[in-house]
Parts: structure tokens; sequence; C-alpha cells
């Protein structure tokens, strides 16, 4: 069912009104200065953070749970509910000493209005229910490398890899592989989705599915500031679900969200300039905060079929040389991306280095051209690019400047869902695409590319192919220090960008436009959203 704006806001305040009578003030729950208020336009499916396979899943997670491990904003693993770790490298073991301060939320499942600790066991449970074929998360590749698990008493957890991969910390900081407590999930069954018990700094309060959802503060919170304060700072957070994205930047406008994140097409211009600055009629109320994001725009060619435009890597590098990625991201993206003319690992992750990629060079294009039309015969070059309606505009943009140089492209418009099929399952010669990375490290990008993980068995798309890149892709697996490994990353990225693949377009931001009078929200590589930290202050 579809509210009009105005009574959706209005039952959103009336109910708001009976929870937060504590902290309210006395202009009213809707000016409350200890309420987080943000609007999930594309809903939210489930609170179970075994299913926290997407942002909007990712971002109400983060509030209600804690895992081993978290990541702070510059992507160092930080500690978490374990206190510290040990590795040793020559068994591929991790274990961890878990602190005896962290209790779930206040909950039935325990006794009525009780609690209890967490315990090492509680994990052997948690990462059981990750790849338990019943529960069918999406989250069980995390544990392919996992050999085994055990709790020796409450407060060591020990993890054996099958074999080295450095860059499994990163993984444990996924909210898959948070800590829940068996009691709720006997408890609730399929309905724990709906009834989350954790640990985190906020635990559930109500939530009126596609109207509003509740979150209040966890007074037994474990985690201090640098100064001893316990967080969270906030009361209580609570989401909307306008579906439309113009909507949704209008209640922001008036005030009545705290904040946006991304840059949708139909409000772009009107809050930021061509150059990426906010207009002026914004800049008293309201702060824009950017930084790198770990994703990666690009079209991929898929080279396990037999067209001979897409055979050609001489083509493949023409269409790459063919195009302006500065002006693309400046006219259609408003400055707020990064033109990726070097390789796929984007900037914000270590292991991006400023390898020789393409620049905009249309001559160099027509001589890769001519040379594909002596190869081949072939005088009339022509590829089909898939794409959703979102990417539409940087579709065209490419198909014009390509046939500018003799290249005849062709678009094929799809639903989202059905381009991620036909991509699976090679139907697409050319495909826009674009990869988060699931952990902090270009390993993340570079599997892409190695030939163990063709499609469907993994995520090599493009079904590419190249002995020399497979080999280092295995050694930098068994190489601990980080130093080290980006060595070998940036060969690889080299290999595959002089192999041609794909065609980087760009690498995006994380963008955030915020009220003034939120402080600490902060912005991270992953835009993850962390509201521990967040405080409001009243504005005159």
């Amino acid at each position: 069912m579809m509210y009009p704006l105005r009574i959706l806001f209005v039952l959103f305040s009336a109910s708001c009104a009976g929870l937060f009578v504590a902290c309210e003030s006395s202009e009213g729950s809707e000016k409350d200065h200890h309420v987080f208020r943000y609007n999930e336009h594309s809903n939210i499916p489930t609170l179970d953070p075994a299913f926290a396979r997407n942002p909007q899943t990712i971002w109400p997670t983060n509030q209600l749970y804690n895992g081993l491990v978290q990541l702070d904003d510059s992507l160092n693993i930080q500690p978490d509910i374990a206190k510290r770790w040990e590795i040793n490298d020559s068994t591929q073991t991790y274990t961890f000493y878990l602190r005896d301060d962290v209790y779930y939320h206040n909950s039935e499942v325990f006794a009525p209005d009780t609690t209890r600790k967490v315990v090492a066991a509680d994990f052997v449970y948690s990462f059981d229910r990750l790849t338990d074929p019943k529960v069918a998360s999406p989250g069980s590749w995390v544990m392919s490398n996992v050999a085994s698990y055990e709790a020796p008493n409450d407060s060591i957890f020990v993890i054996q890899l099958k074999q080295p991969f450095p860059a499994f910390l990163g993984l444990l900081s996924m909210r898959y592989c948070s800590v829940i407590p068996k009691e709720a999930v006997e408890t609730y069954g399929s309905e724990f989705r709906s009834n989350p018990v954790g640990t985190g700094p906020f635990q559930f309060k109500l939530w009126e599915e596609n109207i509003k959802l509740v979150f209040r503060k966890n007074p037994n919170y474990f985690e201090t500031d640098a100064d001893g304060n316990s967080l969270p700072y906030l009361e209580a957070v609570a989401i909307t679900f306008l579906p439309d994205k113009q909507s949704e930047f209008l209640q922001f406008a008036q005030g009545n969200i705290d904040f946006v994140s991304s840059l949708d097409n139909s409000y772009k211009d009107e809050i930021i300039t061509t150059t990426g600055k906010l207009q002026p009629k914004y800049e008293d109320a309201v702060e824009l905060i950017t930084a790198p994001y770990l994703n990666t725009e690009y079209l991929g060619f898929f080279l396990g079929g037999d067209t001979p435009e897409i055979q050609s890597k001489a083509l493949r590098q023409a269409i790459n040389y063919g195009f302006d990625r500065e002006k693309m991201i400046t006219y259609l993206r408003n400055g707020m991306g990064i033109p990726a003319i070097h390789g796929v690992i984007p900037q914000g992750l270590p292991g991006f280095d400023r390898i020789e990629g393409y620049e905009y060079n249309p001559e160099k294009a027509r001589q890769l051209i001519a040379q594909y039309t002596s190869e081949t015969g072939d005088t009339a070059p022509e590829i089909v690019i898939g794409t959703n309606s979102q990417y539409l505009d940087i579709c065209e943009y490419v198909q014009r400047e390509l046939e500018k140089l003799g290249i005849n492209v062709s678009i094929d418009v799809v639903p989202p869902s059905t381009l991620r099929q036909m991509k699976s399952t090679g139907e697409l010669d050319v495909f826009r695409a674009s990869w988060i990375a699931d952990y902090p490290d270009a390993e993340n990008y570079l599997s892409l590319f190695y030939s163990e993980n063709f499609t469907p068995n993994g995520p090599n798309y493009t079904h590419y192919k190249n002995e020399t890149f497979d080999s280092l892709y295995v050694a930098a697996r068994s190489i601990s220090s980080l130093e080290r490994r980006k060595v070998l990353y940036r060969e690889m990225d080299s290999i595959v960008i002089a192999d041609a693949p794909i065609v980087p377009l760009f690498y995006d931001k994380a963008i955030r436009f915020v009220r003034k009078e939120v402080s600490g929200l902060g912005i991270n590589p992953q835009n993850f959203l962390v509201l521990k930290y967040v405080k409001k202050t009243p504005t005159e």
C-alpha cells in the first residue's frame, strides 16, 4: 500500500510520540535531538545478520550486532568482542580471546527482562548456522576456507583454516559473522528475522514493515569512547520506508530526516553543482561528506563465446581508449566519482596503484580498430551492451563516443535481476557491472579474474584466463605481509588491464548529505552506517 507523504509522516510522528516520551523535547518527537532518523527506500527484508548481504540489511544490523572484530573508518582491523587474537601462520590457526563484559539485549528468550553474557560457544552456534543448509545463508561462502572452529572454554574461540588466507580477519568483520544467542533462534524460528536479539549499541523496539522501524539505546552496551563515556550517545534510531528517492530528499531538505546517502539523478542538480560542491542554498544547513568507495564500475566482456569483436584484444583496448572518463564523471555524475584510468582495484583500498591504464586517446583507438579490421576483415565492428535503466545514461555516453570512432553500439536495457542472471550465464557479450568489496583486501577484486572462479562457480563473469595471473594470485594468497602482497597485486592488476577483459569506468565515491546538527557520523570506504558515535546538537 502506498501512503501519501504527509500521512506517512503523521503516522510516524504519532507512533514515535509514545516510544520516545522519556527523551522528548518540548518541540515534540519530530524535533527530538536524541533520535537519528533516516529513510530506507529499498525496504529491509530481514534483521537476521545471516542474511546481511546488501546495504539495506547491513545498515540496521550494524546497530544491533557485534562480531569478533570490526573495522574503523580507515579499514583497519580493530577489536570488538575479541579483545585480542593470535595467528599461527604455520598451522593457519586464529585464537581469539573474548571480552567478559558483553551481554545480549534484554529479552524474554532468556527470561522476562533478562540477559546473559556472550560466551565462545555462541560463536560456534552462530558459525554453524551460517553453513546450515536449512538456514541457506547467502554468507555461507565466508566459511568456505575454514577447516574447523571450537570453543575450548567460555573466553577462547579458535578457528583453523584449510589453507592460508591473509584477508580472513577482514572477512570476520562482515555482519554475517555476528554473534547471536541460540535461545532467540529456538524461540522465534523463522520469525527471528523480525525479533532480533544481539549485543549491539541499539536494541530492537518496533517494526511496522514498510512504515517504520525503531531501535532504542542499549543501556548495557560494552563499548566506551576515548574519554570513558558509554556508547551510544543517541537514545534511538528511527527508520522510514519512503520508496521514492525524490520524496526522501524532500524530507531531508525539510529537516524530517537527518541524512541521505548517495546521489540520485532526481535531485543531484538541486543539491550540488557540476563541480561537486554544495549549492549555496544548502550550505548553512547541510554538510557534504565524501570518501573513496570500494566500488569499481565497469563494462565486462564475456570471453567464453566466439563473437569476433569480443575475442579481439585490439578492439577491447580500442573501446577502453575510446571515451573520455573525466568528461563522463563531470557531466553525468556532477564530479562524484573518480575516473578509472588505472586498474580495477579502486582508490581507498590497500593495493591501489596508479598503474598505466587507459586515458582518453581517440587516435590510439582508431589505430586499434584498424588493426582489428586488418586481422578479421570486419569493416563494421558491432557490440551490444547489456545494462539496467540506472546506468543507461553512462552506456549511452559510451555508445555515442564509440560510434564516432566507427564501432556500432546497441544497448539492451533489462531489469536488474535479469541482468544479473544473464551476466552469470554468459548470455551478454558486453555487460555493465560493478564490484563492491565484501572485505577490505584487493584480493577481493582480483578474484574476478582467477580462472578457477568462472561463473557459476565464482565471480569471474568474463571467463578471463591468464596463466601468469593465476600463478601470482595463488602465490599472493599465501603471503601474510600486506606490503609483499601489494607488489603482486599491482602486477596482477597490470596484467588484467593490458589484456582488457573489462572497461573500467569509474571508482565510486561514498556520498553523504548530513544535517549540521548531526556530528560523529563519519564515512568509510565501504559506506557502512555506524551510529554509535553519533550526536545531535539542537540548532538555533
